[in-house]
Formats: structure tokens, C-alpha cells, sequence
């Protein structure tokens, strides 16, 4: 099967409406003030509670620290929650990569505290000395209300931390790390009994009480709208269906999925969804594939490489077969764009979305250009062809293994090095909205040439398909 282009009429406007991108502009910004907010409230209802009067002795300093501590890592595990929430204002100004980065951070930041909380705190009760610390850990433990439940919570989220270091993950399966990671839940919602029974600061006072109340029902809102009912309604609504799974390479296939009302199904060009296959064994582990093909509201493509056992029992999809999604998600779209022409660059599978952007993007005939590297044969060839007659895209391909590892080229590329090789496809690439997509080390060789060709930060639009 091949995909029918739409003729090249309404798309081949140049005028780029850059209101969104600024709109996000704000949103990124008051999303940074929220959380640095949250941190002064915190701070503020801790020292309205005794904090800095409680420092006058070792012990009572060592307590007092503790629970500011522990007030910060709350806090911080929450806004950890609602930052991966997919809350669509939030996911659409910010973008999943960015997300990631910054949820990792604050994540690392949370356990941290969280850990000095329990060593202050029990070192406090301890009186300050060391020689008591596991006696009074006992004694707190177990007979503390709710420290069982949280130690159990901090067990999980133990477990999600380690699992997380890049060297854990690179051992481990995307469908295992992905469920391991559904711990972090059962982590925030086993510290809740703690703080209502054993942590005087959430009902210390009746400004307490609705701070870390309305916190805590904003999180499981925003997993409860958005992680949970959200993606059941739109499954339910559009009853999506796999109609086709064609080849497209020896380890590639496209996947054709069509349902009911697909026109009211509120996907971009360059987006992924979660999906989820009603084929048998393994549907509960949710892939993330994006679209290779604009939607055209009546169907979508995903096109995806055998990487593990997920990916590969697509290939072996039935006709019929029913399909759960969540998303779409991600920000590799048209929306954050700010310049009439673009650069689109890809490796890999990673050409999928910018196939699906080459297509969907307005653009005027040699003001898109699409630099794609593999060590195969190109993906899509025959349909960029078809974008190079209609629509006047610039396509480039650069084959071979890459040349070094600090390199994004192939070993096609000649002894030039990386920017100007760039430079001497693109010359002009500086004034352009530049959308990259490949392996994450990749994709970070990409982005430092584009840099050094001085394309502004706000104008590369990342999402790599490293977890």
C-alpha cells in the first residue's frame, strides 16, 4: 500500500502564524514560577511552623532540617507527577524530551531530600548521636503511624531511581523499565498516611492544610484525567482498528489504523501516540510510535522497527485487530514553529515523523529541505520523490555508518567535517526552524553542529527515541 498525497493547494502558504510558539513561550515560563512558588510556600509554611527557632540545639536543628527536607521532597514528587501528567497545555508548550529531562531532574532532586529527611529526622530523634541512629530507626519505623506504609513507598521509589541511572536502563527492556516505573504511583500515594498522621506541617495550620491538600488532589486529578480517563474515552469514541501492516524494509512495517470519527481525533503531523495492541499476550505494555503519514481524517500510519519483542509482534498484527491509544503527544509540530522555511533531520527510524512533517507542513517549493542518514536503504524513498515533485522538497541522503562517534554523518559524507558538511547542504540553516528526530546520542551530535551554525535554541525542535 502507498499513501495518497493530498494535492498541493491550501498547504503551500508560507505565511507562519508564530502566535503558539509564543503563547508556549509564556506557558514554559509560568510553569517555572509555579514550581519555584511551590518551593517558597513550603519554605515559608516551615518557618512559620518554628523552623529557624528550632535550630537553637543540635537535635532540635537536626529535626528541623529534616522536615524541611521532607517538606521539599514532597512537594518536588508531586510536581514530578503533575510534569508527567500529560497535561496538554503543559505537554504541548513544552514538549516530552524536555519533560523527560526536567522530570528527571526533579526526580533525583526529590530522592535526594527525601533521604536526607530520613537521616536528619531519625538522627534528630536520636538526639544527635550517631551511635543511636538504628535503634531510633526501629523505634520510629514501627512504632510511628503510617512509617511502614512509607518506608514501603520509599522502597518503590528506590526501585524507580536505580532502574532510571542510564546504566540500568540500558540493560533493561522498554516494557520492563516502563512498569517498574508505574511504582513511582504506589511510592507517592504510600507517603500520604505518613504526612496525615506522623507530619505535623500538613495540618499545622489552616493555610497547610489547603496548600498540601488541593497539591495532592491536583496530582491525582491530573493522572486520573489525563493518564487514565482521557485515553479510555478516545479508544472508546474512535474504536480504532489495525486495517493493513505493510513492509516496508526487512525490519520495518507500516501499520494502517482506521476507526470511527478519525477527523475529531485531535493529531498533528510529527506527533506519537501510546499504543496498545488487542493481539494477545503483552497488550498491557504501552509503545510509543509516532506517525509517519499526516492524518488525513480517515486514517493513521505508524511505521516501526524491530527494536524488541514489542516491536517485533507488530509485523505479525491481524487485520481487525483493536487498538488502545493515549496521546498524541509530543511537540514535534508545526505549532512551536516561528520561520517560513525548515530543516527536517533524521536517522533512522527516526525519519517517521518528519515524513509525517514533510507532508503536513506548510512550505513553499525549495524552502523545506529533509537530510535523512541510514545504513540501509532510505525509508519512504518512493513517497519523498512524490514530496520533491509536488511540493518542491530539498531530500539528501547520507548514507553509511557513522564516522566517528562524536559524528552524525556517514562515512559517505568525505573528510569535511560535521558543520561544514551542514553548511554546504544548508547554507541558509541558521534561518530556519530546524525539527531533529533520531538516537538520542545522535541526535546530540546533531545539535551541537546546528548550534555552532548558530541556529538559536528556540528554534530546534528535538524528540530522539532513546529512552
Amino acid at each position: 500500500m502507498t499513501t495518497t498525497l493530498d494535492p498541493p493547494t491550501a498547504r503551500h502558504g508560507t505565511r507562519v502564524d508564530a502566535r503558539p510558539a509564543r503563547t508556549d513561550s509564556v506557558i514554559r515560563y509560568l510553569a517555572g514560577v509555579a514550581v519555584a512558588a511551590s518551593l517558597v510556600v513550603v519554605t515559608y509554611l516551615w518557618l512559620a511552623g518554628g523552623g529557624i527557632e528550632d535550630l537553637g540545639s543540635w537535635a532540635d536543628g537536626l529535626t528541623s532540617t529534616g522536615r524541611w527536607t521532607g517538606l521539599l521532597a514532597s512537594d518536588l514528587l508531586l510536581v514530578q507527577v503533575l510534569l508527567m501528567a500529560r497535561i496538554p497545555p503543559l505537554e504541548r508548550s513544552v514538549g516530552q524530551d524536555r519533560l523527560a529531562r526536567v522530570h528527571r531532574l526533579v526526580g533525583f532532586t526529590s530522592f535526594t531530600l527525601m533521604l536526607l529527611h530520613l537521616v536528619l529526622i531519625t538522627w534528630g530523634y536520636a538526639a544527635g548521636r550517631i551511635s543511636a541512629l538504628p535503634g531510633t530507626f526501629w523505634t520510629l519505623t514501627v512504632d510511628y503511624p503510617g512509617m511502614l506504609l512509607a518506608l514501603a513507598g520509599t522502597a518503590c521509589l528506590v526501585l524507580v531511581v536505580v532502574t532510571s541511572v542510564r546504566a540500568a536502563r540500558n540493560r533493561l527492556r522498554h516494557e520492563s523499565w516502563h512498569l517498574l516505573h508505574l511504582y513511582a504511583y504506589l511510592g507517592v500515594g504510600l507517603a500520604l498516611p505518613h504526612q496525615l498522621w506522623t507530619g505535623q506541617e500538613l495540618l499545622s495550620s489552616t493555610a497547610a492544610t489547603v496548600y498540601w491538600w488541593t497539591l495532592w488532589a491536583a496530582a491525582a486529578a491530573a493522572v486520573l484525567v489525563w493518564r487514565v480517563g482521557l485515553p479510555v474515552l478516545r479508544s472508546l469514541r474512535h474504536d480504532l482498528r489495525v486495517t493493513s501492516v505493510v513492509p516496508e524494509a526487512h525490519d520495518v512495517v507500516s501499520v494502517y489504523v482506521t476507526g470511527r470519527a478519525m477527523d475529531r481525533l485531535p493529531v498533528a503531523a510529527g506527533q506519537f501516540l501510546t499504543w496498545r495492541f488487542l493481539s494477545g499476550p503483552g497488550w498491557t505494555r504501552a509503545h510509543p510510535y509516532s506517525l509517519s503519514a499526516a492524518p488525513d481524517g480517515r486514517s493513521l500510519r505508524i511505521t516501526v522497527k524491530d527494536l524488541g519483542d514489542g516491536s517485533r509482534l507488530v509485523r505479525s498484527l491481524r487485520l481487525g485487530t483493536r487498538v488502545l491509544v493515549e496521546g498524541p503527544y509530543g511537540r514535534l509540530t508545526a505549532r512551536p514553529r516561528t520561520r517560513d522555511r525548515v530543516a527536517l533531520i533524521g536517522a533512522g527510524v527516526g525519519i517517521t515523523p518528519l515524513r509525517a512533517l514533510a507532508e503536513g507542513l506548510s512550505y513553499a517549493p525549495g524552502d523545506a529541505v529533509l537530510l535523512q542518514r541510514g545504513t540501509g536503504a532510505p525509508l519512504f524513498a518512493a513517497e519523498f520523490d512524490v514530496l520533491a515533485r509536488e511540493r518542491g522538497l530539498r531530500v539528501h541522503w547520507l548514507p553509511g555508518r557513522r564516522r566517528a562517534p562524536d559524528s552524525w554523518l556517514g562515512e559517505g559524507a568525505g573528510p569535511a567535517d560535521d558543520l561544514a558538511v551542514l553548511l554546504a547542504l544548508i547554507p541558509d540553516v541558521a534561518q530556519r526552524d530546524v525539527y531533529l528526530c533520531g538516537p538520542e546520542a545522535w541526535s546530540a551530535s546533531v545539535h551541537r553542529t546546528l548550534a555552532a551554525a548558530r541556529v538559536p535554541e528556540g528554534r530546534i525542535h528535538v524528540e530522539t527515541f532513546g529512552w
